[in-house]
């Protein structure tokens, strides 16, 4: 199979008919090796249209959320960027081409995460609580949450600097939407610009309610 290709064709395919227009997305995206991210199984179908679970709990999203998301982010050259639950790292590398990033993982999934970027230059990998997000290494100009939450945790939202974005998929009701959150006199506003279906994060859901 002729990965490169794959790849070319994923780009035509899903993700700039997709409104994704940041050029320096697209050529991150060009560059980065999907397959070297998949367990070697799963590296035939690395540029097919769909997530791709790379360990247990973590997914590489489909080309075309992951490129919607982080063209929402509208990244600058320069800019910090908190990557949560990368899994093995594809959207690291990938971010790592538009800013200074900085990997979020928690328990083993952060030795599959130092794996799978090893040799990646300009990427940050902080162990700790996903919840907790990177306090220490904030504020960021931009966030991205690979995966779909129920709820999302105020500390992402108190660690955007400025003028910072947070860019997730949100459960809502069954619907999966995503959500950019913007943060600016030091309140954050969101909005829903279009329908992004990643599987769901672990540990994010919503508490059950009692009812009679």
């Amino acid at each position: 199979m002729d990965l490169l290709a794959a790849r070319t064709a994923m780009i035509d395919s899903q993700v700039r008919p997709n409104d994704v227009t940041d050029r320096r997305l697209i050529s991150a995206m060009s560059a980065v090796a999907r397959e070297a991210f998949v367990p070697a199984s799963r590296r035939a179908v690395a540029y097919a249209e769909m997530p791709i679970e790379t360990a247990p709990g973590r997914w590489m999203m489909a080309a075309r959320d992951f490129s919607k998301l982080v063209n929402a982010l509208a990244i600058r050259e320069g800019e910090r960027i908190l990557d949560i639950a990368p899994g093995t790292g594809y959207s690291s590398a990938v971010l790592s081409r538009l800013g200074a990033v900085v990997a979020l993982e928690e328990g083993e999934a952060a030795q599959a995460l130092t794996a799978g970027l090893a040799g990646v230059q300009g990427v940050e990998i902080v162990t700790g609580s996903l919840k907790a997000g990177a306090p220490g290494k904030g504020p960021f100009d931009a966030i991205l949450v690979n995966g779909a939450v129920e709820v999302v945790p105020q500390a992402w939202l108190d660690q955007l600097a400025e003028g910072g974005r947070l860019a997730v998929a949100v459960n809502d009701n069954g619907t999966r939407r995503a959500r950019v959150y913007t943060r600016s006199g030091g309140k954050t506003a969101w909005l829903t610009p279009f329908d992004s279906s990643p599987p769901a994060l672990p540990g994010f859901e919503k508490a059950a309610e009692f009812r009679l």
